[in-house]
């Protein structure tokens, strides 16, 4: 990696964290703030939090092609100065309407935020080293959520609205502070190097929008696998996970906070030993990993609510869950978004980012809606089920998204040698019986 490829990354990986830590100050109080100190009751504070994926949803199929047009730095921020208004509305508000339209603010801003930070780190590194661009990305994420609601909960009082102000002031300055950052940052022309990798890939594809997008099966299949992903994980966090934990495993909420403690931990702590052993693998196959480990932690969910009765044994087996998705969340952080990246054309970064985004806002819209659902039916049998044959199912297309896909594409440690090939002035073409076996 250049000197100025690398002072671009850390300059973005740098705003990333400010903007994470202050999300973090606001993200697990803002259902009470609006339901119970502005007094708008639980309909209106669910509202607000649905409204934060619709309108991610309506921004982000435009949200590509104008990355790919503008360029992600100024994209980048104008969507920072959009979601530092909605959180300051959100502070500023006491009425329904007001705290809906900042609401809708706060999520466009972040669902911009997101896939032009993403374009950003693809465009400040190569093949070789994006893995450990994204895990970087993802370990400074998580510790700045983490760390900002530590000291969120440290400064939010019930019975003084104020507080609340702070922190959504406080996120707020932390989205200018990541804008400023990145309107600082000089994006370098894709390497030389970079580019003998894509043309073993066949990156030959002009610019073009989501027809040209939907013709790549490799990258629809890719959108299928994420969807199913995130809907069989993160979409059951805040709804249906929860909801089996208290009512079938019968743990407290204090046991659960302790629960979700250690799935952040384990994604702190096991970041980057699980990024050295994963990324000389093939990714389809580390996320095919991932489908396993998951339906691992499934099934330690449905012994924690076998042995409720036993309730030293029933809170080890959900903390284990919660732990396991931790480490499957490691395991994706360099593998996923990397994949994705070299899966696009060269100017097709930004929509091929935001397609991904999309999928990613319709599972997580879509996951718990139907995960409270069944749990609140009381068919719990049937939602336990239903999310190991996900996790199976991630498993079985991140296979066949391997074998729809160039070597280089897969694997770091192929492109490693591409790379390696064209510094010595051998033809970036690399035989079929060379691809590797790991």
């Amino acid at each position: 990696m250049t000197t100025a490829m690398g002072a671009a990354l850390r300059r973005i990986q740098l705003g990333n964290a400010l903007s994470a830590f202050g999300n973090g100050f606001t993200v697990p109080f803002t259902f009470i703030y609006v339901s119970q100190v502005r007094g708008l009751g639980a309909g209106t504070a669910g509202a607000v939090l649905a409204t934060f994926a619709v309108a991610a949803l309506f921004v982000l199929p435009l949200t590509g092609r104008l990355i790919d047009r503008r360029g992600p730095v100024p994209v980048a921020v104008a969507g920072t100065v959009l979601a530092a208004s909605g959180s300051l509305g959100l502070g500023l508000s006491g009425s329904e309407p007001g705290v809906i339209a900042a609401a809708g603010a706060l999520g466009a801003g972040i669902a911009v935020v997101q896939p032009a930070l993403a374009t950003m780190i693809v465009w400040c590194s190569t093949t070789v080293t994006r893995s450990r661009a994204f895990a970087t990305q993802f370990f400074l994420n998580n510790l700045g959520l983490g760390l900002g609601g530590l000291l969120g909960g440290l400064i939010v009082d019930t019975a003084h609205p104020a507080s609340f102000l702070r922190l959504f002031a406080t996120e707020a300055a932390m989205f200018l502070v990541l804008g400023a950052v990145v309107a600082t940052v000089r994006l370098p022309a894709m390497p030389p190097l970079e580019k003998d990798v894509r043309q073993e890939c066949g990156d030959a594809a002009p610019a073009g929008g989501w027809r040209l997008l939907l013709r790549d099966r490799a990258m629809v299949m890719m959108c299928a696998l994420g969807f199913v992903m995130f809907f069989a994980c993160y979409g059951q966090f805040e709804s249906g996970l929860s909801a089996f934990a208290v009512e079938v495993s019968r743990i407290s909420p204090a046991t659960l906070g302790a629960a979700l403690a250690a799935n952040t931990a384990v994604i702190v702590l096991a970041q980057f030993a699980v990024l050295r052993l994963v990324e000389h693998r093939r990714r389809s196959r580390v996320i095919a990993l991932v489908g396993l480990v998951w339906t691992l932690a499934w099934l330690a969910a449905a012994a924690s609510g076998a042995v409720h009765g036993h309730h030293a044994a029933a809170v080890a087996a959900i903390i284990s869950t919660y732990a396991l998705f931790g480490l499957g969340e490691a395991m994706l952080a360099p593998t996923v978004s990397p994949l994705v990246a070299d899966l696009a054309p060269a100017r097709m970064v930004g929509q091929y980012n935001s397609a991904f985004a999309l999928v990613k806002q319709l599972a997580l819209a879509l996951g718990p809606a139907v995960g409270g659902v069944l749990v609140g039916a009381g068919a719990y049998t049937a939602y336990i089920a239903m999310l190991v044959a996900c996790s199976l199912a991630v498993s079985a297309v991140a296979l066949r998204v391997g074998h729809r896909i160039a070597p280089a594409q897969d694997s770091p440690l192929h492109a490693t040698r591409v790379v390696a090939r064209s510094q010595r002035g051998v033809p970036a073409q690399v035989p079929e019986a060379e691809r590797i076996s790991a």
